[in-house]
């Protein structure tokens, strides 16, 4: 990761999957709600129980209502609203801790085992949404922050689709051309650019360049 040169110098935030090694950079996070989603209807299915159904309810609530308040203008939500969210997300993630106790270690005799005692999904899940809640929650507090990164993962798909399917790359400067039009058209879409239209101005050499990189 250092390697490639992202994290090491981001500006911005990175949304991800919660994958520990990101968390070692100090730098703002977000992480990907669908990721979590996928997991409680795993526990749901699997391990059903009260708090993960209503959990899973309360995050997609807020994000309904950070949506609707983006789409009236809003920049924020009330401290009312705050306050009665995160109240709620706490009161549920303590149910689930209530219903998911730390195990016990089971010893054998003549064996003592050593090192952590392995805990059950519910309960890494409910880990992993109270020690970063920030995280879990930065699309609420902050209205440019997206729900999940699904932005990202298909910003990469188009890569893997022409490795997998149509033939992969017959050179590395075949790659690297490739890598830089997909690049050159997400960012336009990004900012609101018609792909064609950027594409035009690009062959007419005078290619589209964001604002933020004019100022930067």
């Amino acid at each position: 990761m250092n390697d490639i040169g992202i994290l090491p110098h981001l500006q911005g935030r990175a949304i991800h999957d919660g994958w520990s090694s990101y968390f070692k950079y100090k730098i703002s996070h977000g992480l990907c709600n669908v990721h979590h989603l996928r997991k409680l209807k795993f526990l749901e299915e699997r391990y059903p129980q009260p708090w993960v159904t209503k959990i899973t309810a309360l995050l997609l609530k807020m994000k309904e209502v950070a949506e609707r308040a983006k789409e009236k203008g809003l920049d924020r939500l009330s401290e009312q609203q705050y306050f009665d969210y995160l109240s709620l997300y706490d009161v549920l993630i303590e149910e689930g801790y209530l219903a998911n106790p730390v195990l016990e270690r089971i010893e054998t005799e003549g064996h003592k085992k050593r090192g952590r005692v392995k805990q059950s999904p519910a309960r890494n899940l409910l880990d992993q949404l109270k020690q970063y809640k920030d995280s879990v929650l930065a699309f609420l507090f902050a209205f440019d922050v997206p729900f999940d990164n699904n932005l990202a993962e298909r910003d990469i798909r188009m890569m893997k689709v022409k490795q997998k399917i149509s033939g992969c790359f017959r050179t590395k400067e075949g790659a690297d051309n490739f890598c830089v039009i997909r690049d050159y058209i997400s960012t336009s879409r990004k900012n609101g650019v018609n792909a064609m239209d950027s594409l035009r101005m690009a062959i007419a050499g005078t290619p589209f360049i964001p604002d933020f990189v004019l100022s930067g």
